[in-house]
């Protein structure tokens, strides 16, 4: 913000250059050093990453105050007012239309772009990165996306801000600045695409009425709105975590129901390979966790057009070996191919891509979105549309294919009643029935399924039982992680039994039923 103010104020006051031509120079330099920035500093996460931008933040305060071509911290004056067509935009009145003209412009993308495809894998990253990625979302570039979004946001207020006071100074983008700004985003919801409005509207309105309110009262003058302010912040903040947003929501009448998605042309489909083809190959692979050996020189392959069954005790290293396949962990040592391709040096989106699809030991959905759109999000590398086409709402066409996808196998799985309802109020089993409906809309080739039966009634296994032969039967090849023993028995065509992350067994499920050391470490005698 404070980088795009004084880079029109410098070129309007110094060189004279119109407001509208600063406009586009001063985002050309946010965005320049925000993509800067953004590579060094998105590397970290946690409170590490806001601690960083803190600091970057103090770092451009000072270069602002020590330059002599910023004025120093005196700051620049007779900033020149924006014109359109003639007309100066001088007065507070004059400015109002434009910044609303820009605020509602930028509210409007805001929203298109969280109602496309872009905009489910930007919900995802915050908690569910990793399920993100083992569905094809770059999510290393989508975060510089938004980081670059955000801040030419910013820049544009710095922008506003400079030609309506018509003064800049260091002291207007300073750390106390930075706080009141991501006050009025966590106490408005900073999830909520109004919510910045709601958050900015009651704090400001809130600070006018206590400066004026409060020396009448203790008759007497002093900072003593900060600290009413702060108490109140406190009791809004612990009354309403999600911020005021979801509270103006709940409301307002409701709107009218979301209609089913219409029909549209089917997405293209990958080519499945031949039954029988050797599909997935691993070869001596080998995991350590410090001294902790997860899977230990671990060797087998499975064909296309089977259901190949991976058990063995807790702590076997089944979901340690599902992570090796789709990238979420890296080998020690070992090879792991597919249809010939060896892919354990591969990145998890990259796996993806070629049709090797999973579902998570702990259910991993995004609780505050839409089955729908939980399911649309596994076929995000079906669609190629990107952020500026969504916020320009030039991708309906292909999220009408996506979002008809992503219907047709919720119907598929048997919970076309749930379309619109949040996945997190489902129960675990029929969350788990959603993850299965998303990796299926990512048309994959090799289907990962850890524990998907854990959860599930009788009745629901018998159907999750009958859902996978179908699969099988149209060409979709499934590597099954389960410990239901009587679910995987009359399911898989073999299974692999692991053991401290070694191989124990492998072989049709009679005959591992029968086999002493199986029978010893895991079965204990199942009939």
């Amino acid at each position: 913000m404070g980088l795009a103010a004084y880079t029109s104020a410098v070129l309007t006051t110094a060189y004279g250059v119109s407001p509208w031509v600063t406009l586009f120079a001063a985002l050309a330099l946010t965005a320049a050093l925000a993509l800067t920035l953004g590579f060094i500093t998105l590397r970290l996460s946690g409170h590490y990453l806001a601690i960083s931008t803190i600091a970057w933040g103090i770092a451009i305060y000072f270069v602002f105050g020590n330059l002599e071509i910023l004025g120093r911290y005196s700051g620049l004056d007779n900033v020149p007012p924006v014109s359109l067509f003639g007309w100066a935009l001088d007065t507070g009145r004059e400015s109002y239309y434009l910044i609303w003209i820009m605020t509602l412009s930028a509210l409007i993308a805001a929203r298109n772009l969280l109602d496309s495809r872009s905009g489910r894998a930007i919900r995802a990253l915050r908690f569910r990165s990793v399920m993100a990625e083992s569905y094809g979302v770059d999510t290393a570039m989508l975060k510089i996306i938004v980081f670059l979004y955000a801040a030419l946001l910013a820049g544009v207020s710095g922008w506003l801000y400079a030609h309506y006071l018509r003064f800049v100074a260091p002291h207007g983008f300073g750390v106390n600045a930075g706080i009141d700004y991501l006050f009025m985003a966590v106490v408005g919801g900073a999830s909520h695409v109004w919510g910045a409005v709601i958050g900015a509207s009651l704090l400001t309105l809130l600070r006018e009425w206590l400066n004026e309110l409060l020396p009448k009262l203790l008759q007497r003058t002093g900072n003593y709105e900060i600290v009413v302010f702060g108490v109140l912040m406190m009791l809004l903040l612990h009354r309403t975590r999600d911020g005021l947003a979801p509270v103006f929501a709940r409301l307002l009448p409701a709107g009218p129901a979301r209609a089913r998605p219409a029909e549209a042309p089917p997405l293209p489909r990958r080519e499945q390979p031949r039954s029988g083809e050797v599909l997935l190959e691993v070869r001596a692979a080998q995991k350590q966790f410090g001294g902790l050996v997860a899977v230990s020189n671990l060797s087998f392959e499975m064909k296309s057009g089977e259901i190949l069954g991976l058990i063995g005790p807790n702590g076997a290293g089944k979901s340690t070996m599902f992570n090796l396949i789709t990238g979420v962990l890296r080998a020690d040592d070992g090879a792991i191919r597919f249809r010939g391709e060896r892919i354990d040096r591969r990145p998890p989106k990259e796996i993806a891509a070629r049709g090797i699809c999973r579902t998570f030991q702990h259910v991993n959905l995004v609780s505050a979105m839409s089955v729908l759109d939980n399911v649309a999000l596994g076929a995000h590398l079906r669609g190629r549309r990107g952020t500026v086409a969504a916020m320009l709402r030039r991708d309906r066409a292909e999220e009408a294919q996506l979002l008809a996808e992503a219907t047709r196998q919720i119907e598929r799985v048997g919970l076309g009643s749930h379309l619109f309802e949040p996945a997190g109020n489902l129960p675990l089993g029929q969350q788990r029935v959603v993850e299965i409906a998303r990796a299926l809309c990512a048309d994959p080739v090799l289907l990962l399924l850890d524990e998907p039966a854990a959860g599930l009634r009788y009745g629901e296994k018998r159907a999750l039982a009958e859902l996978l032969r179908r699969l099988r039967d149209e060409g979709v090849s499934i590597l099954l992680v389960e410990h239901d023993m009587e679910f995987v028995m009359r399911l898989v065509d073999r299974l692999v039994v692991l053991d401290f992350g070694e191989k124990l067994a492998e072989g049709l499920p009679l005959a591992i039923q029968t086999n002493p050391a199986v029978v010893e470490a895991y079965l204990g005698g199942i009939e």
